[in-house]
C-alpha cells in the first residue's frame, strides 16, 4: 500500500479555503516520475479504454479543461492522481485502502480475466474486462462535473455500473465542501462530507468511522452511498453495531447507537428484538416472502454504524505501516492532548484513532506540507533523529518516504474570483528534501520544468533534480539540513508572494468582474505566474543540488584531508 491523505475543512483552514492533499507514493522498490500538465477538451478521449483492466467506456462530448499531475510513463495508464478543473472542482485519487474478507466474499472485485483459448475452440472464453481503478478515476470524473457533489454522484454511478478491481479512497472538493468516497467491494461505496470545522487523516486504511444511513437515504447533507447499501449489509450480515458499553448496576448494558445509556438502552433492546424476530421469520418464510423480511431487517438497522468496523480490515501490519501516520498527524494538530505517555488514549498502534476531528489552531499550507513530508520529528520514531534507539527509529513507516512521487495540496479559495480560485501547491520527490510551490490550475499550459519530465534521470526538470538532492542528502542529514530548510523557507515565501501579486493583477485587469463569465480569460496571466514559479524552482533547486553535492562530496568515505601543493 502507499499514499497518505489529509483533508482540511473550510472553517478549519487558515483562510477559509477547502484544502485536500495527498502524497502519491509508489510501491516498494518502484519510483514513478511525475509531471504537471493541462488537458484541453479536444485532448480528452470520447471513448476510453483502461490500460490495466481493458474496460471501455463512452464519455460525454462536453468535457471541460483541467490540470493534473500524472505519471510520466503510460505503462499503467494515465494515473492522473491529482487535479482541478475550470469549474474549481478538485480531485485526488486514490488513497489505497482495504476491506475485509466478508465484504470481498459478498461483492468480489471486478478483475480482468484474460481470454482462454482461441475463437472457435470448444473451451474458448473471451476476455472479460475488469472494473475502474486509480488509473481511470480522475479522467472519468473530473472533466464532467461542476460541484463536488456531482463528482461523488458520477463516481458512484461508474462504480455501480462497471465496478472496481481495487479498494480505494477518493477525494473530491469544491469551494464549499470536501467529500471522501470509499469503495466497498466491487460495486458498493460510501461517501462522507468532511465537517467544515474538522480535518481528516487517512493512512491507507478504510477510515470513515461513523455513517448516518438516515441522512444518506434522505437529504444527503453529510453522507451518500450506493443505492442498495442497506440491503447489501443485511443480506451479508455486515453490520456489527452493538451500541456503546456502559456499567449499569454491576451488569454490562448497551446503549443504542451513539446515544447515552439512559436514553438508548430501550431502543437498542427493541432493535435486537426486531432483528431477531425478522431473522426468525425470514428463515421460515417462503421464497416469495423473503423481500418483506429483508425490508424488516433493513428497517431494524441502526441509523449510525461504524464503516471501519463493518467493512474495514485490521492486521498487525497496520500498526507498523498505517496507524502511526494518523497518530502523528493528529498529534501535531492537537498537541495539548497526551499522545506519548503510557496513559495516552491513542498511541501509534491504536486502531480507533478518529477519522476526523477539530484542530486546536487553524491549519495552514505549511502544516500540510510539514505533515505529508514528516518522519515523526520529535519522537523516538524519527529515522533521522537522536531520540529512542536504533530499533525505535526504524519501527514505523514514515509519512515522507523515499518513494513519494509527488504531493499536491489543492486549495480552493472562497475570497478569490472564479478564474483564479484554485491553486495547486505541488512538490515532486521525497518530502523531507523538498517543498510545495503554487501553480494556478485554470490554464492552457504548464511550465516546461514540470511538464516535460523525462523517463530517465535528468537535471533539466524538477522531479529528477529533487530525487537527486534527496539521495545525496539522505546520507548526510545533519550536514545538509540547513541548506534544505533554507530552500524550503525561500520557496514557500516566494510562493505566497507570487500568489498575492497575481491575485492583485487579476483584479487590476478586470478579470474579477462578475460579468466576465469566461474563466478562461485570465489564463494568460495565470500561465505567466506559473512560469515565474517554474523558473524560480529551476534556479533555486539547482543551487540546492550544488550545495548538497559539495557538502556530501567533502564527507565521502574515501576523502583525505591532505592534498598536493602546487606553486
Amino acid at each position: 500500500m502507499s499514499c497518505t491523505t489529509i483533508l482540511i475543512g473550510k472553517n478549519a483552514s487558515y483562510d477559509g479555503s477547502t484544502i485536500i492533499a495527498r502524497d502519491d507514493d509508489s510501491g516498494s522498490g518502484r519510483y514513478d516520475p511525475k509531471r504537471l500538465v493541462a488537458v484541453a477538451p479536444k485532448d480528452q478521449p470520447r471513448h476510453y479504454r483502461s490500460v490495466l483492466s481493458h474496460v471501455e467506456i463512452d464519455l460525454p462530448d462536453d468535457p471541460c479543461r483541467y490540470t493534473i499531475a500524472p505519471n510520466v510513463l503510460n505503462n499503467r495508464g494515465i494515473l492522473a492522481e491529482a487535479g482541478a478543473n475550470e469549474h474549481n472542482v478538485a480531485m485526488s485519487a486514490t488513497e489505497t485502502i482495504a476491506v475485509n474478507e466478508r465484504v470481498l466474499g459478498a461483492d468480489p472485485m471486478v478483475e480482468l480475466k484474460p481470454a482462454h483459448g482461441e475463437p472457435g475452440d470448444e473451451d474458448y472464453r473471451p476476455e472479460q474486462p475488469g472494473g475502474i481503478g486509480e488509473e481511470d478515476i480522475i479522467t472519468l470524473v473530473l472533466p464532467y462535473v461542476k460541484t463536488a457533489r456531482e463528482g461523488v454522484a458520477r463516481l458512484g454511478e461508474l462504480l455501480e455500473t462497471y465496478g472496481t478491481y481495487e479498494s480505494n479512497g477518493v477525494i473530491i472538493s469544491d469551494v464549499d465542501e470536501i467529500w471522501y468516497v470509499e469503495t466497498i467491494g466491487g460495486h458498493h461505496w460510501i461517501a462522507r462530507r468532511v465537517p467544515d470545522d474538522c480535518y481528516a487523516t487517512i493512512p491507507n486504511q478504510l477510515g470513515i468511522d461513523d455513517f448516518d444511513l438516515a441522512d444518506a437515504f434522505g437529504r444527503q447533507r453529510e453522507y451518500m452511498c450506493s443505492a442498495d447499501l442497506r440491503e447489501f449489509m443485511v443480506r451479508h450480515h455486515l453490520d456489527r453495531t452493538m451500541g456503546a458499553p456502559v456499567a449499569s448496576g454491576g451488569r454490562h448494558a448497551h446503549s443504542a447507537g451513539f446515544g447515552s445509556a439512559s436514553a438508548g438502552t430501550g431502543a437498542h433492546s427493541a432493535r435486537r428484538v426486531a432483528v431477531a424476530s425478522a431473522r426468525t421469520n425470514a428463515g421460515s418464510a417462503a421464497a416469495n416472502g423473503q423481500d418483506d423480511q429483508i425490508a424488516a431487517l433493513v428497517a431494524a438497522l441502526p441509523r449510525h454504524f461504524n464503516p471501519r468496523k463493518a467493512f474495514g480490515a485490521t492486521t498487525p501490519k497496520d500498526h507498523i505501516y498505517n496507524t502511526p501516520r494518523a497518530w502523528y498527524m493528529q498529534r501535531h494538530l492537537n498537541p495539548s492532548e497526551d499522545w506519548d505517555s503510557s496513559a495516552a488514549r491513542y498511541t501509534p498502534e491504536s486502531d480507533g484513532i478518529p477519522w476526523c476531528r477539530v484542530p486546536e489552531d487553524k491549519v495552514t499550507l505549511e502544516d500540510v506540507d510539514f505533515l505529508l513530508s514528516s518522519h515523526f520529528e520529535g519522537t523516538p520514531y524519527d529515522p533521522y533523529g537522536t531520540k529512542g534507539t536504533p530499533e525505535t527509529r526504524h519501527r514505523y513507516r514514515p509519512i515522507g518516504v523515499n518513494r513519494t512521487g509527488h504531493m499536491v495540496a489543492l486549495q480552493i479559495r472562497p475570497y478569490a474570483p472564479a478564474c483564479n480560485r484554485t491553486v495547486m501547491w505541488v512538490s515532486f520527490g521525497s518530502g523531507p528534501f523538498t517543498t510545495i510551490a503554487p501553480f494556478y490550475a485554470n490554464v492552457d499550459d504548464t511550465p516546461a520544468y514540470l511538464r516535460d519530465t523525462t523517463p530517465e534521470v535528468s537535471t533539466g526538470n524538477l522531479y529528477w533534480t529533487n530525487r537527486l538532492i534527496a539521495v545525496i542528502a539522505d546520507a548526510h542529514w545533519y550536514e545538509t539540513n540547513s541548506a534544505i530548510n533554507g530552500y524550503i523557507e525561500q520557496v514557500r515565501a516566494f510562493g505566497h508572494q507570487l500568489v498575492e501579486r497575481t491575485d492583485e493583477r487579476i483584479i487590476e485587469d478586470g478579470y474579477a468582474e462578475e460579468n466576465t463569465g469566461d474563466v478562461r480569460a485570465a489564463a494568460e496571466v495565470l500561465e505567466k505566474a506559473n512560469g515565474e514559479t517554474g523558473e524560480y524552482l529551476r534556479e533555486h533547486t539547482a543551487k540546492l543540488l550544488n550545495s548538497v553535492l559539495y557538502t556530501s562530496s567533502n564527507l565521502m568515505h574515501n576523502s583525505f584531508a591532505m592534498s598536493d601543493r602546487w606553486a
